[in-house]
């Protein structure tokens, strides 16, 4: 008899539920959508990263990896809780149910946000209110005061380039420098921190309520930092970077199939060497934190723990970069040891070769496998039925998904397809053109993967306007895509709680 237990789920970012301010958050349409994952009877929930975006919006290239992003703390709860008049929330302007307009949400949120940590840092609070906020500043300290004061040093330049723009004596952390920003901001340093605790606030009891209800919340980091964050500015020497903050050698993938020069990501590559005699404190402190955020840490890019393409800083492609071993077996052992069980994701998508299999399957962290990698037809106009991203070959140990936040949904990928290859999708999934996406969906919860996790957009059954994100380019079409409030239905929750209860996906 088979008793292995598995589990379905949903991606979907705060960001795109369908809050009336412009942008998702963790108030009442948030609690709405953990109520439809649980009438579905999905057991999982997963989101991207958590952390405050900078230039292009991308969660993957936050400007903290311990932060949270102040866009998604709830204005309803704060005008709830007395730190914002009601008009406050009530008169806003006519946003976007489709797309998050960064900018004109950022307009709008960030004086009230900063309102309301003015009047909780001047009035007089509760003792235990003000005891929880003590409590909480002095627990994630480590990294804390350095975001309030990053933080507020952005506001003040308008920049987060440290390393380009900032101070010269800010830029190289000067002892002097810094004490005497952190008193001419002090105000502002102040309305961070106390941000940062409304965050928490909210999204611990989100946590929780999703929790009760026997939903797991699996968390995404990505393995590297953006250049223009406080991780960087405040951690140089675990990166390979000058004094000035400039980066000696920079992050990417080789050329392949899909690009001749490769990928030049930008970030800053780490001194593992720093790091490992450092006892890997920093990693240890990123994953304890992501940890108390979320039950689940996805890990992009997890191939760069065996090794990582390191590109010499000044190339214009990623041609001339070469590969560098990593020490990932020894970071792991070290955080099994600092924390225990380290429920973990990987993200080993693209070229893997046999070590960072070992890696990843010696520390018994569930692959990926996305159907859309599946469908490709050979010379001889069939499928090449040994693919190992066709849902009939996934093994119990894997994350499968129909696609991701990079893919194009399910709908818009058929749609773009060759009439070949749509035939033998068709063939493959034994359905008609307007059924693929739900046989799809349907294909990848029936197979043996451990973890089935389905995009919000392919169980709405969209299209290509509702892609999250273009890989390799930048503008207003990626990581703004919204789902309407009445698209999350009774009728659908019911659908999607037969389907997984069919294939024993079902949570209690």
């Amino acid at each position: 008899m088979n008793n292995k237990i598995r589990f379905g789920g949903v991606l979907l970012h705060p960001t795109s539920l369908p809050a009336k301010h412009g942008i998702g958050d963790l108030g009442s349409t948030a609690i709405h959508f953990i109520d439809f994952l649980e009438r579905s009877r999905f057991g999982l929930w997963q989101i991207l990263p958590l952390g405050p975006v900078g230039f292009g919006n991308s969660p993957y290239a936050s400007r903290s990896s311990f932060a949270g992003n102040e866009l998604l703390i709830d204005l309803d709860d704060l005008a709830a809780e007395g730190y914002l008049d009601l008009a406050d929330v009530l008169e806003h302007p006519e946003f976007s149910q489709d797309r998050v307009d960064f900018t004109e949400v950022s307009d709008y949120k960030k004086p009230l946000l900063h309102k309301a940590a003015r009047f909780f840092i001047e009035q007089e609070q509760s003792n235990e209110k003000q005891q929880a906020y003590r409590t909480f500043c002095s627990h994630q300290k480590s990294w804390l005061d350095d975001y309030a004061l990053y933080a507020a040093l952005c506001d003040y330049y308008q920049d987060s380039r440290w390393f380009k723009t900032w101070d010269p004596l800010l830029t190289k952390r000067d002892g002097k420098a810094l004490k005497d920003w952190s008193k001419r901001l002090s105000i502002e340093i102040e309305e961070y921190k106390v941000l940062q605790y409304f965050f928490d606030i909210q999204w611990n009891a989100l946590h929780a309520y999703a929790t009760e209800r026997h939903i797991s919340i699996i968390g995404d980091i990505p393995i590297f930092v953006a250049h223009d964050s406080v991780d960087a500015w405040c951690n140089r020497t675990y990166l390979k970077m000058d004094d000035q903050g400039n980066a000696l050698a920079i992050s990417g993938v080789p050329p392949d199939a899909y690009s001749a020069t490769g990928q030049l990501w930008g970030n800053p590559v780490y001194d593992w060497q720093a790091l490992e005699k450092d006892g890997f404190s920093w990693w240890v402190k990123r994953i304890r934190r992501a940890l108390e955020l979320t039950d689940i840490v996805r890990i992009d890019h997890f191939r760069g723990f065996e090794a990582y393409w390191e590109v010499p800083a000044g190339q214009k492609t990623a041609e001339y970069g070469s590969w560098v071993a990593a020490p990932g077996q020894k970071l792991f052992d070290v955080l099994r040891q600092e924390l225990g069980t380290l429920p973990v994701f990987a993200e080993d998508l693209g070229v893997i070769t046999e070590q960072v299999e070992q890696l990843r399957d010696v520390n018994g962290f569930p692959g990926m496998k996305v159907a859309q990698f599946g469908f490709s037809v050979g010379e001889d106009g069939f499928l090449d039925a040994g693919s190992v991203y066709l849902p009939h070959h996934y093994q119990y140990q894997e994350t499968a998904y129909t696609g991701t936040h990079d893919n194009d949904t399910t709908r818009g990928w058929y749609a773009s397809l060759d009439e070949q290859t749509k035939d033998m999708v068709r063939r493959y999934l034994a359905c008609s053109d307007d059924a693929v996406v739900w046989h799809m969906v349907r294909a990848v919860l029936a197979s043996h993967a451990k973890y089935a996790v389905i995009p919000m957009q392919d169980l709405l059954n969209l299209g290509s306007e509702a892609r999250m994100n273009l890989p390799g380019t930048c503008g207003d079409h990626n990581w703004s895509w919204r789902v309407k409030k009445d698209l999350l239905s009774d009728s659908l929750a019911d659908a999607n709680a037969v389907m997984l209860r069919l294939f024993a996906r079902a949570s209690v």
